[in-house]
């Protein structure tokens, strides 16, 4: 049926906002974390660059902090984009997981122009036949290099979860899978593109026919197949991503923002201090035999519990 990659597509999409927004809300809900208080943190600008921070100030608590969110937002660009943590801690990652990230980027990148041209080809009419050509250009231009970045980013991470030993025991096949998953699907969007689609027109068409709710092929014969074939893949992985651990897009903000870099003051009658204490009223579960919570004491009961009766701790 024709309609069926513009229904996986819709559907693809709908799961992967619904997932998305779920993901954050449990992350948002989640009770406060143990900080890293590790400096520095970039939203001190000035004092970041020599690893300090607000408590270098004498009586800091009286004084009104200096937060600068252009400074944090430069740096989580930096990181995402370039993935610096990667690259600074571990090289050999690095030069696989880049380009898998960097071109997954350039194909939500060509997405968007393709759903950008899709509109401006109908609100400006004839004068966007002058530039159009151009555009279709760069689309392609931009979603060739994406998809192969992927393409070989994702074989470069599987050849090395499946041969560096110091990864054994940290691959599961669920690891594997994804990565075979993203192999398959951009060596579909590659072959079509260059066997059928060299300037990504039919891709293109499919993204205006879905915006406009024209749901039509855009093509007869293997070139149709193709791109339609491409297309469920793409929208199925796109539902799939944010179900798995590769959700971790969503918690790298919470990891940054609640953990790494969270250095709010706990004062007297603050939101931390609330926070906190709610805290301390979490059950205790550890198995540890000079932490006897079972489930069932929390961190007040442990903290205000007389341990003489479990002996000396050696």
């Amino acid at each position: 049926m024709p309609m069926i990659p513009y229904l996986v597509t819709y559907a693809g999409v709908a799961v992967f906002v619904v997932a998305v927004l779920a993901r954050i809300r449990m992350f948002s809900k989640m009770p406060m974390h143990l900080r890293w208080e590790l400096y520095p943190v970039p939203h001190e600008k000035e004092r970041a660059q020599h690893g300090g921070s607000y408590l270098e100030e004498p009586e800091w608590w009286k004084k009104p902090r200096h937060v600068s969110k252009s400074a944090e937002m430069t740096a989580m660009g930096r990181e995402i984009v370039f993935l610096e943590a990667l690259h600074e801690h571990n090289r050999k990652m690095w030069w696989r997981s880049f380009p898998f990230h960097f071109g997954l980027y350039l194909t939500f990148t060509a997405t968007v122009l393709m759903a950008l041209g899709a509109a401006l080809a109908h609100f400006a009419g004839g004068s966007w036949s002058a530039v159009a050509g151009a555009w279709q250009i760069l689309i392609a231009l931009v979603a060739a290099i994406g998809a192969g970045l992927v393409f070989l980013g994702a074989l470069g991470l599987l050849q090395r979860r499946l041969t560096d030993p110091d990864l054994a025991d940290f691959t599961t096949a669920a690891d594997v899978g994804n990565l075979l998953f993203f192999i398959v699907t951009f060596g579909f969007a590659l072959v079509t593109f260059v066997a059928f689609d060299p300037r990504f027109v039919l891709a293109s068409e499919f993204v205006h026919n879905l915006l406009a709710g024209h749901l039509v092929p855009v093509a007869s014969g293997a070139a149709g197949a193709m791109v339609a074939v491409t297309a469920c893949l793409l929208a199925t992985l796109t539902a799939y991503i944010p179900l798995t651990h590769m959700a971790h897009f969503v918690a790298k903000y919470f990891a940054y923002h609640s953990v790494r870099w969270n250095d709010e003051p706990n004062l007297p009658g603050g939101p931390r201090e609330k926070l906190i204490l709610a805290n301390l009223t979490q059950k205790v579960s550890w198995a540890a035999p000079h932490i006897q919570g079972g489930g069932e004491k929390s961190w007040v009961d442990l903290a205000t519990e007389d341990f003489s009766q479990y002996g000396e701790h050696k």
